[in-house]
């Protein structure tokens, strides 16, 4: 029987889609599937360009259907909806991270043409999604990275109304192939923040030039240089403050895929893992025999189980936002900085159980391992994150504002508002409902009501013994801090999903022992921090808790993953 908390292909039932989103979630999933392991493996290895696949997605019309706005679509199954955009971003995972690269860039790729008012452009690219076009997002370089403030991409003005662009860009995918290429530079007559443009270019023009590949893998991360290439007003997508404003949405729209890609990753790899370990005989017994396997497996699924709880409840935040409620400012970096860390945590946790094994050419695993390290460093560092969602600490922990609940959201609505968030500021104006209820609902379940004692605890430090002055400038010091916050963050919304699905509380329970021992090690951490006061180390001593052990739980649990073993692998 499939594990219904896990994506099995085998099973899988999209039901509470519309038919269209339906039909294309499983023909991708089917495709995937006749293509068959040998060949997505070598395919994988050999680094070979995604042109199958791409025409696959070009003839069901996949990328038209699902990244095409409401706003500029041509049928009423067209809409941006986070929900199934999650759903294939854990398939295309799933199967094999390349594929979502080309997906994931072309998302980014359409951010600032769709924040756009610009008719022309808009027409234009739902014209290329429809012809089964990829896009590309030209904001980095190599010298300044994604520094937009020190871009060398440069438009002169050409005295007939437009610009010549010259200037280059760097670890830009889908480069080789995009029908069209949203590119960041400045004006050369224009100085500061006015001066920025975001401009269409088109990757096959003859003043664009493809230098090279710069990894070596089947995603096509490119760098390309412009020389003078023609920008007339069509091609202009937003000048001023409004294109730096427009490249920062976009990333937030962007990083949001990251967490459910992780998640399919960490999901096919489990799969392979316990088959592999339940099946290998060592001195005699499985190797799943060991107490020390059983609870690095363990702890993989439950951490896995809390990925998938964390990133759901955030997809409803994220469709429930508007200018009113901007919360999902908070729970999109946490999806890229969290979840994509313990996508980390639950490969390794894994790895160590089939060792060797997770080397061997003809196993998914061996991509995984390589794979699941980019999503943290994608779209943002884990330490740019951090940073980030340290500016929402205070008024989440200490002072929450009244809002209505936030339902499960998987209607087939088209998610406007992501195109139309305005200026990137005032994040320390955000509020929030209170994290409380959350917890008080599950208060009866040991480990949670135990991590609860830590959460308050930090609601303590908070009021009593926050970061000084000179500490607020100690970036080491201070992602301690927001490892800390992170887990009360991640804690709450899995809570607040784990009550909307009905979770078994054994395995609600043997994740927060989980997150007990992460909240007591990065305690830990923070209490040998060099600037770390006398009562912060106080503090964070006091603030380390043991989980609530439980034999009969933890043994229901692993029978669970067990389960797993034989339960799914690819065709050959």
């Amino acid at each position: 029987m499939a594990d219904p908390l896990l994506f099995n292909p085998r099973s899988y039932d999209p039901a509470h889609f519309d038919p269209e989103t339906r039909r294309l979630l499983r023909a991708t999933i089917d495709w995937f599937e006749d293509r068959g392991k040998r060949r997505l493996v070598e395919d994988y290895r050999s680094r070979a360009w995604l042109g199958d696949f791409l025409e696959f997605a070009s003839k069901e019309g996949l990328f038209a259907t699902f990244l095409t706005p409401a706003s500029a679509a041509e049928r009423e199954d067209q809409r941006w909806d986070t929900a199934r955009i999650a759903a294939l971003n854990e398939i295309f995972g799933f199967y094999g991270l390349d594929y979502w690269y080309a997906w994931q860039v072309t998302i980014l790729g359409l951010g600032p043409v769709w924040q756009s008012g610009n008719a022309a452009a808009r027409t234009r690219a739902a014209e290329l999604l429809a012809q089964g076009e990829v896009f590309a997002f030209g904001l980095s370089e190599k010298a300044h990275g994604a520094d937009i403030y020190s871009t060398d991409m440069l438009l002169e003005p050409d005295g007939d109304g437009g610009f010549l662009a010259t200037g280059s860009k760097y670890y830009i995918g889908n480069g080789n192939a995009a029908g069209l290429v949203s590119v960041f530079g400045r004006r050369t007559d224009v100085e500061g923040p006015d001066g920025y443009v975001f401009f269409a270019a088109d990757s096959r023009h003859p003043a664009y030039h493809l230098v090279q590949n710069v990894v070596d893998s089947s995603k096509y991360v490119s760098e390309f240089r412009l020389d003078g290439y023609p920008v007339g007003p069509d091609d202009v997508l937003h000048t001023g403050r409004a294109a730096f404003d427009a490249a920062l949405n976009t990333v937030n729209v962007g990083k949001f895929n990251l967490c459910t890609a992780s998640i399919g990753i960490c999901e096919h790899a489990m799969y392979e893992a316990v088959t592999h370990a339940h099946n290998r005989i060592l001195y005699g017994r499985p190797v799943t025999a060991f107490p020390h396997v059983r609870r690095e497996l363990a702890d993989a699924y439950v951490r896995l189980v809390g990925m998938k709880l964390f990133s759901d409840r955030a997809v409803d935040y994220f469709r429930s936002a508007g200018p009113d409620d901007r919360r999902y400012l908070l729970f999109n970096p946490m999806t890229k900085m969290k979840v994509t860390t313990e996508g980390e945590k639950v490969i390794d946790l894994m790895w160590d159980v089939i060792a060797a094994k997770g080397f061997e050419k003809d196993t998914y695993f061996a991509q995984a391992a390589v794979e699941i390290r980019s999503l943290p460093k994608l779209e943002g560092t884990v330490h740019v994150n951090l940073a980030l969602i340290l500016k929402f600490m205070r008024n989440h922990l200490l002072d929450p504002a009244g809002y209505e609940p936030v339902t499960t959201r998987l209607d087939a609505a088209d998610d406007a508002f992501l195109f139309r968030q305005g200026p990137a500021r005032g994040l320390g104006s955000v509020r929030f409902h209170d994290w409380r209820p959350a917890y008080d609902a599950y208060a009866a379940v040991p480990n949670v009501a135990r991590f609860r004692e830590q959460a308050d605890a930090l609601c303590e430090f908070v009021a009593d013994a926050a970061p000084d002055e000179q500490q607020s400038r100690d970036l080491d010091f201070l992602l301690s801090v927001g490892q800390l916050f992170a887990l009360v963050v991640h804690g709450q919304l899995i809570l607040e999903q784990a009550r909307l699905t009905g979770l078994d509380e054994d395995v609600l329970d043997e994740l927060f022992s989980v997150l007990v021992r992460d909240f007591s090690a990065n305690a830990v951490e923070l209490h040998g921090k060099d600037s770390a006061t006398g009562a912060q180390q106080r503090w964070a001593i006091a603030a380390v808790r043991r989980p609530v052990v439980d034999d009969a739980r933890a043994a229901r649990v692993w029978a669970r993953v067990e389960a797993l073993s034989g339960a799914y692998e690819t065709g050959l």
